[in-house]
C-alpha cells in the first residue's frame, strides 16, 4: 500500500503554492500554479501520490476550492484562520512556499482545527444577506451626512421618517440654489438606493415565507425574518453542533478566560466568530427585552432578572447567547418555541 501524502496549499487571488510531504515531513514535490480548482486537481492527481489531507486556509476563495477538490475525490480539508495565523508565526521568513510548507506539516501532524465550508444555498442567502445590508448602510451614510451639513447653514431636518425625508430636505434647500444644486444629487442617489434596497428586501421575505425553518425559528421572540434568515445562513447545518450550548461560544457570546498558575481572569465576550451572527442575535435580544410588543416569557423574565443584577448590557449579551442555544434546539427538534415554562416541562 503507497505511503499517505499531506498536501499544503497556501491561497492567492492569481497562484497557490502547493507542497507535498511524506509521512516523515520531507518535502517530496513544491510547485506553483493557478488558483483554480481544476488546475489544483489536475496537478495534485497526475503526480500519482496517495492522500490523506489536502490542507488550505479559511478566506474568500476557499468554498469554490474546497468544493472543487472534493469533487475531484480529494480530501480537502479548510482550516480555521486562527489556528493557520498561530501555527505559523513562529516562521522567520513569511513566504508563500514556507507557508505551504508549514500547512503541510500541520495536516501530517494534525496539528489543525477543520472549519464548516457553507452549502452553495448557504452562500447565496449570505449574498443577498450582506448586499442588503450594503445598500442600507450606504442609504444611512447620505443621510446622516446630509443631515450634518445642512447644519452649518442652520437647517435642521429633525426627527422625520425615511418615506419624508427626501421632501423636508427639499423643502430646506428651497431658498439656497447653491445648496440645493449640490443636495439634490445626493438626494437621488439616496432614493435610488432605497430603491434597490427595497427589491432585496422583498426578496428576503420571499425567501423567509417560503423557509419551513425560518418560519419555525420566527415563532421565537425577538426573531424576525432577517434574524432567521441569518441564523438559517451562518448556523447552516445543526448537526454540526454537538451539543446546542456549543452555539453561543462558537459565535463569541461567552467569556474569554485566562488562567495561568494562581492568577484567573475572565474578560469580556470572545466575539469570535461570525460577526453577522453574533449582532443578528444581540438585535433580537434587544428587541425581546425592550420591545413593548413582545409576550412575556420564561426567557423574557430570566433576561429582566440578569439585567437587575448586572446591567442591561450584561443582560442583552446573556439573552443573546440562550436565544442562539433556543433557537438551535428547536431546529434540531423541529419544535416552536414553548412561551411558557408548563409546556416546556409537558415536552
Amino acid at each position: 500500500m503507497s505511503e499517505q501524502h499531506h498536501v499544503g496549499l497556501d491561497v492567492s487571488v492569481k497562484e497557490t503554492a502547493i507542497c507535498i510531504v511524506d509521512p516523515h515531513g520531507k518535502v517530496v514535490h513544491r510547485a506553483t500554479v493557478e488558483s483554480h480548482p481544476e488546475v489544483i486537481g489536475r496537478h495534485l492527481i497526475d503526480l500519482g501520490h496517495s492522500y490523506a489531507r489536502v490542507g488550505l486556509e479559511a478566506g474568500p476563495l476557499s468554498p469554490w476550492l474546497y468544493a472543487g477538490l472534493v469533487e475531484a475525490g480529494l480530501p480537502a480539508i479548510c482550516v480555521e484562520t486562527r489556528h493557520m495565523h498561530a501555527a505559523l508565526s513562529a516562521r522567520i521568513n513569511k513566504t508563500d512556499r514556507n507557508d505551504a510548507m508549514g500547512i503541510a506539516q500541520m495536516m501530517r501532524v494534525g496539528l489543525f482545527k477543520p472549519v464548516h465550508v457553507k452549502t452553495p444555498a448557504s452562500q447565496q442567502r449570505r449574498l443577498l444577506l450582506t448586499s442588503r445590508k450594503l445598500l442600507q448602510r450606504k442609504a444611512y451614510d447620505i443621510e446622516s451626512d446630509l443631515r450634518g451639513q445642512l447644519r452649518n447653514f442652520g437647517l435642521k431636518v429633525g426627527v422625520v421618517g425615511a418615506a419624508g425625508f427626501e421632501q423636508r430636505v427639499r423643502d430646506l434647500v428651497l431658498d439656497l440654489p447653491f445648496v440645493a444644486a449640490v443636495v439634490l444629487p445626493l438626494l437621488e442617489a439616496r432614493s435610488a438606493l432605497r430603491t434597490q434596497l427595497a427589491k432585496l428586501h422583498k426578496m428576503l421575505l420571499d425567501q423567509v415565507r417560503t423557509d419551513p425553518v425560518c418560519r419555525r425559528l420566527m415563532t421565537a421572540p425577538g426573531v424576525g425574518p432577517v434574524v432567521a434568515l441569518t441564523y438559517r445562513t451562518c448556523v447552516d447545518n445543526p448537526a454540526r453542533f454537538g451539543r446546542s450550548q456549543c452555539v453561543g461560544a462558537h459565535y463569541g457570546l461567552t467569556p474569554r478566560l485566562y488562567q495561568s498558575g494562581e492568577t484567573m481572569r475572565v474578560d469580556r465576550v470572545s466575539k469570535c466568530g461570525d460577526t453577522m451572527m453574533r449582532a443578528a442575535l444581540y438585535e433580537a435580544a434587544l428587541v425581546l427585552l425592550t420591545g413593548p410588543r413582545v409576550r412575556w416569557s420564561p426567557l423574557k423574565v430570566w433576561g429582566l432578572a440578569v439585567a437587575k443584577r448586572r446591567g442591561m448590557q450584561k443582560a442583552l449579551v446573556a439573552v443573546a447567547r440562550k436565544l442562539a442555544i433556543v433557537l438551535h434546539r428547536m431546529w434540531r427538534d423541529e419544535k416552536d418555541f414553548r412561551w411558557s415554562a408548563e409546556a416546556a416541562m409537558a415536552a
